[in-house]
């Protein structure tokens, strides 16, 4: 039976792999990862190693106070950061960091992605928040630390799995969910309700934001105890 550690770098590996084609990245700009909670370890892309070249072996392991454990490369710049969210977020297992075209429209316009129909809220239970700039002080000294900081304070009085992004002022978006595959799926989401928010403003500049019942009942579809959306686990299989 693989280790679950390998099966873990597997995964990121191939999640890293797929942010290309899936649109999101333009050369290396993106960086995906994954965490072994039992462990406490973190399996996370190499810096600026491109995509096509990345292998499960070339992944890079650390801890959850970001010491290297395994590998011979560098992680990626941005590895704080996801540490702090793995530290902050403790039911999520696995993020995802793009510059997406349209999400990151919005993060350099300083503005968060309103809900303004029910893809959105298929997805997230509310706006995709954006967060303060940093200041100088956060960019000259652990600059990436600081953008998780940042991240978390924008979360204080948000629920994390209900809405799995944020778009970090000047920056590009950040998407989480219970493993690489699923923040994956929800950075992807991210970049589509982005495009249709953007073309909803040009066609309405004044658009308004989805009714609230309409959009608990949306999201309610999909997630929690009561979701109805899909098939039924089977329990008649061998």
């Amino acid at each position: 039976m693989i280790d679950r550690l390998e099966a873990l770098k597997q995964e990121v590996c191939a999640i890293n792999r797929e942010l290309p084609h899936s649109g999101l990245v333009t050369l290396t700009w993106g960086n995906a990862s994954g965490v072994d909670r039992d462990r406490g370890l973190v399996v996370i892309k190499p810096s600026g190693v491109p995509y096509a070249e990345l292998e499960p072996e070339r992944m890079v392991v650390v801890d959850l106070e970001g010491r290297v454990v395994e590998g011979d490369l560098r992680p990626s710049s941005d590895t704080p950061t996801h540490i702090l969210l793995y530290r902050g977020f403790p039911a999520i297992g696995g993020i995802a960091h793009t510059h997406s075209r349209f999400a990151t429209a919005f993060a350099q316009a300083r503005r968060g992605i309103p809900c303004l129909g029910t893809t959105h809220a298929d997805h997230f239970h509310g706006p995709v928040p954006v967060t303060r700039p940093l200041e100088v002080a956060e960019v000259a000294d652990a600059y990436e630390a600081h953008t998780g900081r940042v991240i978390l304070e924008r979360f204080a009085d948000l629920d994390a799995v209900a809405v799995p992004a944020v778009l970090v002022a000047g920056h590009g978006p950040f998407a989480w969910g219970r493993d690489a595959r699923d923040a994956l799926d929800n950075a992807v989401a991210l970049e589509a309700v982005a495009e249709m928010a953007l073309a909803t403003f040009q066609l309405a500049g004044h658009a308004p934001e989805l009714e609230p019942h309409v959009l608990d009942r949306h999201h309610a579809r999909k997630h929690g105890p009561s979701a109805s959306y899909g098939q039924p686990p089977r329990h008649d299989r061998p």
